[in-house]
């Protein structure tokens, strides 16, 4: 009687001579192959997976990028990622580029069907922005459009952040979300592929700014078409009333209103948008037991991180990064406004905190005058929010004050801000004047 020696890495057959049997079989089984015998004979399969080493591979500039997979491996014939497989190389190394995820399963398998897989955690590089904010109709204006293009062609922008949804709650361009359509907010001002278009030929990177929950668009059409739970309350049961109007917030905690806002985040990525902020991702201000969130459980807190967690996945999963600006004052009142910035900033990209220092009260951080020392307070509370999101992945990218108020702001005010926040260890910064007007000489070029 003769055994067979199968050979994991040719398929090879091979006979041999009974009284070779016994220490050909030792030898295999030390190999780990296993005896097995049919008809007349036996035979010795291989169970031994192929050996697969990865590298960590460099973090993607865009979830639009795909993730490109280094490694090596021993005695492998294919190495496969979902249906994208490679075939090694004679020294066992591998490269293959798959679509961005989270993680990803590496397989690789051998010529008897072994199998081996490492999971792969993928990352995100977050690109250098220096952005101005732009408002719906103010991309509609030929000057101040053009005015904006003029610091991009002068290098002293690579960013543009256009608004999505405003703080009325309309919709800048011709949503086809379903409920953008139905309550009347889409109001199609401006075209975005045309924009971002535009935008991308100048080689700039646009965000898109969703103000989420502050939206008396969507609370007046809800409140009027009998979805009340859909709108913050007082205890009375009659819509929450603040500074901001008499029916200006929607609920944190309902699910067809975060469902709205991530449908729009979703669309815009879809369209071109590389990154998606949203801001008023908060409750409203004001005294929580004079508030009412119908079906919320939990507190509104919870509400406002789950809401980041949710919205991620399907954000970055459709080609853009995320973002939340954030009250300045969170680092050090989460509670007031509901924004817990170690939790938010597990689940985005980056942080983006309102440090204008106009908002600020005399003698915060120890600056005596906040608004008159625009240097000192900016780096100080940028401190703050360095140790609140130590421990995630999130970096801090400010938002400063290109606008007066109190004091008189231009170049030197601006300048001095982003100088805080480049002795701060931060590169990007967001500008903000509602006018989308700005001074350019404050901005550093190149």
């Amino acid at each position: 009687m003769g055994l067979r020696i199968q050979s994991g890495d040719r398929r090879r057959w091979a006979t041999i001579a009974a009284g070779a049997a016994v220490a050909v079989v030792v030898v295999a089984l030390v190999a780990g192959f296993a005896l097995s015998r049919s008809a007349g004979e036996a035979s010795v399969a291989d169970t031994v997976a192929p050996v697969l080493r990865m590298t960590s591979p460099e973090p993607v500039r865009s979830y639009r990028d795909p993730v490109v997979l280094r490694g090596t491996t021993v005695d492998a014939v294919s190495v496969s990622v979902g249906t994208d497989t490679v075939t090694p190389a004679a020294d066992g190394s591998f490269e293959l580029s798959v679509p961005w995820a989270p993680a990803v399963e590496v397989v690789a398998a051998d010529a008897a069907g072994n199998l081996s897989s490492v999971v792969v955690v993928t990352s995100f590089a977050l690109p250098r922005m220096r952005a101005v904010h732009v408002t719906a109709h103010a991309w509609s204006h030929d000057g101040l459009r053009e005015a904006v293009l003029d610091l991009a062609r002068a290098g002293r922008i690579d960013t543009v952040q256009l608004d999505i949804k405003d703080e009325d709650g309309v919709v800048g361009y011709d949503s086809q979300v379903p409920l953008a359509r139905e309550s009347g907010a889409a109001a199609g001002i401006y075209d975005a592929p045309a924009a971002l278009r535009q935008l991308h030929e100048l080689g700039l990177r646009v965000v898109g700014r969703i103000v989420a929950f502050r939206d008396p668009a969507l609370a007046s059409w809800a409140w009027r078409s009998g979805r009340t739970d859909w709108v913050v309350q007082n205890p009375s049961g009659q819509p929450y009333s603040s500074h901001y109007g008499p029916i200006a917030f929607t609920n944190v905690g309902h699910a067809d209103v975060r469902r709205y806002n991530i449908d729009l985040a979703v669309e815009a990525a879809r369209l071109g948008f590389d990154g998606v902020m949203y801001d008023y991702v908060r409750r409203p201000d004001g005294s929580l037991s004079s508030m009412h969130f119908a079906g919320l459980a939990g507190t509104p807190t919870d509400a406002v991180a789950g809401f980041l967690a949710e919205s991620r996945y399907p954000v970055h999963q459709a080609g853009a990064h995320l973002s939340a600006a954030v009250y300045g004052i969170a680092a050090t009142r989460p509670d007031q406004i509901a924004q817990d910035i170690p939790r938010m900033a597990r689940n985005v990209d980056f942080v983006a905190p309102m440090l204008y220092p106009s908002h600020w009260n005399s003698g915060e951080y120890g600056v005596a005058d906040p608004n008159g020392q625009p240097y000192d307070i900016i780096f100080r509370s940028l401190q703050d929010f360095a140790t609140s999101t130590a421990g995630t992945t999130a970096q801090v990218v400010p938002w400063l004050q290109d606008f007066s108020l109190g004091v008189t702001y231009g170049d030197a005010e601006v300048r001095a801000q982003i100088d805080a926040t480049r002795d701060a260890g931060i590169d990007s910064y967001f500008l903000w004047n509602a006018a989308t007007r700005y001074h350019g000489g404050g901005l550093p070029a190149g």
